[in-house]
């Protein structure tokens, strides 16, 4: 099994800090990302029916709730981010109040701050969670799944993707040339977050996994790129300091090169997509029956 983000010791303040700072500059860096949460809306066509309140999960600037709005103009939409600094830069036309016919002034979008594991709503509210790279950030896949199962409607379709153990392995070869400290987050592997999925009860579970590779004149583009969109070593581990600047040269120096001599990339990345159960379904405890996901759900593909 790999090592998770609890295993590695992720620092939940510094990732709150980092996608605060890194607000102003995420939309401008976040290519794969956007890239990303555009495939994972082409899942919407799974939803069963009609949505009366959505919920996008770690929504940042709030790229996907224009989508999610253009999509179901009639529902509830609310975007959801630990960061409040992301949560001011949804565009004000997406919450500002309008008159719709007969009804009084009605948000378009409404700002939740809040914590994606515990999400600050009643039970049974959602139709449809949504989540475009965000859980990777999360402690506990059990209390994660649990709680939007609690929030979801029984049917309610998830919709997630999330970085897997591939994910920036040239920075990990890099880094593993200099020390062997934590200098790059671990993340979730797709077996490890179906079998959470199913351990929480939900069902018909579809999972993919789809390889991205992001080419870049000089490595340090790279760890800038990083900073931009908030995704810098949240590690509680990393190092600090003039010892620090030595080894981030040290590192820059190992990390590999391509046949054009530019520095490559690779963003591992993790579809799903599962319904919530019907009111009552008891959840799957440790010990108990091992959750598996059957090969004809599982996909893999590889995108440059």
């Amino acid at each position: 099994m790999s090592k998770t983000p609890a295993d590695a010791g992720i620092s939940r303040r510094a990732v709150r800090a980092h996608f605060g700072r890194a607000a102003s500059s995420y939309s401008a860096a976040a290519v794969l990302q956007h890239q990303v949460e555009d495939q994972l809306l082409e899942g919407l066509d799974a939803l069963k029916r009609r949505p009366d309140w959505v919920l996008d999960v770690g929504c940042g600037p709030g790229r996907a709730l224009q989508s999610l709005r253009q999509q179901f103009p009639n529902a509830q939409i609310l975007g959801l981010d630990w960061a409040l600094p992301m949560l001011q830069r949804i565009p004000e036309p997406l919450t500002k109040a309008r008159h719709w016919g007969v009804l009084p002034n009605k948000a378009l979008v409404h700002r939740v701050a809040g914590d994606a594991a515990a999400l600050p709503l009643s039970g049974a509210s959602i139709d449809l969670l949504f989540s475009s790279l965000c859980i990777q950030w999360c402690l506990d896949l059990a209390q994660l799944f649990a709680e939007w199962r609690r929030v979801l409607k029984p049917g309610g379709l998830v919709l997630l993707s999330t970085f897997g153990p591939d994910t920036l392995k040239e920075l990990r070869q890099a880094w593993a040339g200099v020390d062997a400290g934590a200098h790059v987050n671990h993340f979730f592997d797709m077996h490890d977050i179906g079998d959470a999925m199913m351990r929480a009860g939900f069902t018909n579970p579809v999972l993919s996994t789809e390889r991205f590779v992001l080419s870049y004149e000089h490595p340090r583009a790279v760890i800038q790129e990083l900073k931009h969109i908030g995704a810098t070593n949240a590690m509680s581990a990393r190092k600090a300091g003039l010892g620090g600047r030595r080894a981030l040269q040290a590192m820059l120096q190992n990390y590999p090169l391509n046949a054009d001599a530019r520095a490559e990339a690779s963003f591992e990345v993790v579809f799903a997509s599962a319904y919530a159960p019907a009111e009552g379904t008891p959840e799957r405890k440790n010990g108990g029956e091992i959750a598996s996901i059957p090969v004809s759900a599982i996909k893999r593909r590889m995108r440059s």
